[in-house]
């Protein structure tokens, strides 16, 4: 039992400083191989302990401790400090811990949420959104105030929205962030989207196509002209997939203009363009300028409507590659849709090369991953179970997926080139796909994603949520 005024040893005590011992009000107690032990009286253990962490960087315990007891500990060890310049220096320092953190863990997200009593921070993994650690509301201004300098926004500007950027750069990595804050009801939500310069350099080869996939692919992207066309919802990785197209079409005696809402990738060698609807420079207008420009290939970042739809179709009949995507649900449905446009079948036959669907799908943590056999309930009612499906892995959860279960992310693909006889279907019946690609045997995104489950790639909830949404 400790007395109440105990003295801690020189060294553990100075693992913090006297500030942030009466602002986390902690108490450092032991080191017990590589892991901090505080006493503490906060009602929040967990978000407390992420905080903590990501500040001290260090493995910590928290053990609860009553408030008076925990005061007196405080005051004999303490002496608490008025130096607001060490205030700005650690909440500068906690900023950078946070960008630098998320960054290393492969979060693509940031989000900084005020609430009336506190404010917390979430990072995006695999996805999914993770609460990471609770901010004092104290505290929160100052950080949020620190990004908005660093993305050089109007910091006085609380009651509008605003966009910004910034570049990190630190001796072992670089890399950009994209800032957008938010006026809600209790402050300014932000959110910082990582823009990973290596995702804008991607090698197709490791982008999770098969080999037979591959090959129509590269096949489709090859040819002088035509339209090819990307499905998905947003977060599907189709940008990347469109990025690692470029990457592999762009030589010196290629011309290459992208339009894109907005630019998140810088591509050497590659003119991008910035759509800007606010001056009425859109998609289909940059369509119109690039075919001014001697282009070879062209990306559009969405077909979103009739127009957009028209000038690719007619760039691609005069000879040009047009590379785009569009929301829908699978590859066979991307012609229907064009149709619903109000686009020709037999212009569709004519210009479109390949149309792809795809999905990402949280892989397993191979650390923790668990095998079991497939129970005749695993699937609900309206979800055929495989014959083949003799076994699958759950999601369990360690410290190295961060106890979720699952660890980095992998596409699936459906692909659909325009054969001959496809181009007949299209022409004479569109709604009759279906039907051919049954008949062709095509690997949709459900066979695809049911040999991942096979493979132990990934689970059963994932299979389901993916083909269900």
């Amino acid at each position: 039992m400790l007395s109440d005024t105990f003295t801690i040893d020189l060294d553990l005590r100075q693992t913090i400083t006297a500030n942030q011992a009466f602002h986390y009000r902690i108490v450092p107690v032991s080191l017990i191989e590589g892991e901090l032990i505080f006493l503490t009286d906060s009602k929040n253990m967990s978000g407390l302990t992420s905080e903590l962490e990501i500040i001290l960087d260090s493995r910590i315990r928290l053990e609860f401790c009553e408030p008076e007891k925990l005061q007196n500990y405080l005051t004999a060890n303490y002496r608490q400090s008025d130096n607001t310049r060490e205030n700005l220096t650690y909440t500068a320092d906690f900023l950078e811990k946070i960008l630098y953190t998320a960054k290393e863990i492969g979060s693509s997200d940031i989000h900084f949420e005020p609430y009336e009593e506190f404010c917390r921070v979430r990072f995006r993994l695999d996805g999914k959104l993770i609460e990471q650690y609770v901010i004092p509301k104290n505290e929160y201004p100052v950080i949020i105030n620190k990004i908005k300098i660093k993305a050089d926004l109007d910091i006085a500007e609380k009651r509008l929205p605003q966009d910004g950027r910034i570049s990190m750069k630190s001796e072992i990595d670089e890399f950009d962030i994209r800032v957008s804050s938010l006026p809600t009801l209790f402050g300014e939500k932000i959110v910082l989207r990582i823009l990973t310069k290596q995702v804008g350099a991607v090698d197709i080869e490791k982008l999770g196509f098969s080999e037979e996939e591959l090959r129509v692919y590269k096949e489709a992207i090859r040819k002088p002209n035509g339209i090819i066309l990307i499905s998905g919802p947003t977060g599907s990785g189709k940008t990347t997939t469109l990025y690692a197209t470029l990457q592999l079409l762009n030589t010196p005696e290629t011309n290459i203009y992208t339009i894109e809402d907005p630019i998140e990738y810088t591509l050497e060698g590659v003119n991008q363009v910035q759509v800007k609807e606010n001056i009425g420079f859109d998609f289909s207008k940059a369509l119109r300028t690039f075919l001014r420009q001697d282009p070879n290939i062209i990306m559009v970042g969405e077909i979103r409507d009739i127009d957009t739809a028209n000038m690719a179709i007619r760039t691609a009949l005069i000879g040009r590659l047009v590379l785009s995507t569009i929301h829908t649900n699978s590859a066979w449905s991307t012609i229907s849709r064009l149709v619903d446009m109000g686009i020709p079948p037999f212009l569709i036959a004519t210009t479109l090369n390949v149309s792809v669907a795809q999905r990402l799908v949280r892989k397993l943590c191979e650390n923790c991953k668990k095998k079991e056999a497939v129970a005749d309930n695993i699937f609900p009612e309206s979800f055929v179970k495989p014959k083949s499906l003799t076994h699958h892995y759950n999601a369990v959860g360690c410290p190295k997926c961060y106890h979720t279960g699952y660890k980095g992310r992998k596409a699936i693909y459906e692909i659909i080139p325009i054969t001959r006889e496809l181009v007949t279907y299209i022409r004479e019946n569109v709604t009759h796909i279906e039907e051919y690609l049954h008949q062709n045997k095509i690997v949709t995104l459900r066979k695809n994603a049911l040999q991942m489950i096979e493979d132990g790639i990934t689970s059963v909830d994932e299979v389901y949520a993916l083909l269900t949404n």
